[in-house]
């Protein structure tokens, strides 16, 4: 029954916070968004004391229980581990804790977090890798899909789905989302929880927790045979049997070894009422000499090809992802069908962030790269940064879309107050940047035509059309920009008709500020 209930909760939180990634209207995060914020490494850059402790105390009384249901990525390397015991039963064993490689990267971890190098956080987060998966492996076909429904819909004059592009938003996020795909299938599929007890840094912090838990497995050795069936079914291979020893900081209180004991040896029971042995947290020198068969032993035939096909499958996929997201959706033209050549990024001296970040500083001290605003930026304004320092992390440009006044999705939805909840009226009043104009791109100097786009489309009207000769009040006009009113919102630099590069752009600010 334990197991049921944790398989029923973890199918539940995976599939919802799945969706978080792939829903691009934000329907869902209006009623699920809180799943992101009680994810550990968000809640404790938020500063969510009281989230935080609450993890604590469920770990203290529970176990592992959030990486066995809360964690996605923990759930996901389950499903892989899952699929690969379709092919080959009771496949683990134990394995001793490999605690210098675990509590050295904890300690690079906190020193990364400390020293605001964001993107190693992001690379290690597991809420963060699961993001990037998520964003840019699955929501490809979950956009294709919305796209076809939209086709159908309009063939029978149904509106209810609407097409959106399906892009790639950076090239060095988009790799690294393939690369953590493929590791972490093949870690799972071979020997279950590896990542999470042997890199995972939540995890680290969470399995000393849990040595100190109140409910645990623990094995009952009167009615312990010794046959192992546990172990061989522990993902987390921290069953010892030959000792009847539980490394409790490993275990992830799946249940998978209650349910397989034949003979009831095991209960999930408060473990200070059994004898010290039995609750023995720790791996004595002699448990390594008496290990059972190593999962790396030779497989047998059907589970080599079983898991050959897996990979093919998952290279497949990758491959599949990378060439479609790479294809435009139609060529752009204009009223005389003349190809519209795309617009490219401006050199900006300073990387705009989006309104509600407050400063840059906060912005990458904060943010963990999870892609969540990022699934949900309907203008496609925001996309993974490829700057080494804040790498994968998002950044706002504006080739495809301008950060509309009335939008505030990215704000909503970040769970770590990198950026921080705003209304409407106070993003129209945030300016995180000012618009800059370039006399020898506009078309008004290079092909002697009126234009006043930019002007026209400003919605804090802070671009006026003055006469190019001051002395000829009928000579072309061109823009002049008032900075103290300009937010940097990108709508003159997305609409400018000069290209490749936009005659008018935004160059970010530092620290935001309220005009």
């Amino acid at each position: 029954m334990l197991r049921k209930i944790r398989l029923t909760a973890a199918v539940i939180f995976f599939t919802l916070i799945t969706l978080l990634f792939l829903d691009f209207t934000g329907t869902i995060h209006q009623w699920f968004g809180w799943m992101a914020k009680i994810q550990f490494l968000p809640a404790l850059l938020a500063v969510n004391i009281g989230i935080v402790i609450g993890l604590v105390v469920l770990t203290l009384l529970f176990g592992r229980i959030y990486c066995s249901v809360i964690c996605p990525l923990g759930v996901f390397q389950d499903v892989v581990s899952w699929i690969a015991g379709k092919q080959k039963k009771n496949r683990f064993s134990y394995s001793p804790a490999v605690s210098w490689l675990r509590y050295g990267i904890l300690a690079m971890f906190i020193l990364a977090m400390i020293g605001g190098f964001g993107s190693l956080l992001a690379l290690l987060a597991p809420y963060s890798a699961y993001g990037r998966i998520a964003s840019n492996l699955f929501a490809p076909f979950y956009q294709w899909a919305n796209n076809g429904l939209a086709y159908l819909a309009e063939r029978m004059d149904s509106y209810a789905f609407y097409t959106v592009d399906v892009w790639m938003k950076g090239i060095a996020t988009f790799s690294i989302a393939i690369i953590t795909f493929i590791v972490l299938a093949i870690l799972a599929w071979r020997n279950g929880r590896t990542y999470c007890n042997t890199i995972c840094p939540v995890g680290t912090i969470l399995g000393f927790l849990a040595r100190y838990s109140y409910f645990k497995p623990v094995i009952d050795t009167e009615k312990c045979n010794g046959c192992g069936l546990c172990a061989r079914n522990c993902k987390a291979a921290c069953i010892d049997t030959k000792e009847h020893r539980i490394d409790y900081s490993r275990c992830v209180a799946c249940m998978d070894c209650i349910g397989k004991c034949r003979r009831n040896a095991l209960k999930y029971v408060p473990g200070q009422s059994l004898p010290k042995k039995q609750v023995e947290t720790t791996t004595s020198p002699s448990a390594s000499a008496s290990v059972l068969p190593s999962a790396s032993a030779p497989a047998t035939e059907k589970s080599a090809a079983s898991r050959r096909h897996f990979l093919s499958a998952a290279t497949l996929f990758a491959v599949s992802a990378t060439l479609k997201a790479q294809v435009k959706p139609e060529k752009n033209v204009d009223g005389g069908l003349a190809p519209i050549e795309d617009k490219q990024k401006p050199e900006r001296l300073t990387p705009i962030t989006p309104p509600g970040s407050l400063s840059a500083r906060n912005f990458t001290g904060h943010c963990t790269a999870c892609q969540l605003c990022v699934s949900v930026c309907t203008n496609q304004v925001l996309r993974p940064s490829s700057n080494l320092m804040t790498l994968m992390q998002p950044e706002m440009s504006y080739e495809l879309g301008y950060c509309r006044p009335e939008c505030t999705k990215c704000a909503d939805v970040c769970p770590t107050s990198a950026i921080q909840p705003i209304s409407v009226a106070d993003k129209s009043a945030i300016q995180i940047g000012h618009a800059v104009w370039i006399k020898d791109l506009c078309v008004v100097n290079t092909d002697g035509v009126d234009c006043g786009n930019c002007a026209r489309h400003c919605p804090t009207a802070a671009i006026q059309m003055v006469p190019k000769d001051p002395e000829a009040p009928d000579s072309p006009k061109i823009p002049v920009i008032n900075t103290e009113r300009c937010i940097g919102c990108g709508a003159c630099e997305h609409l400018c008709p000069s290209r490749p590069l936009s005659a008018i752009y935004v160059e970010g600010h530092e620290m935001h500020r309220t005009i």
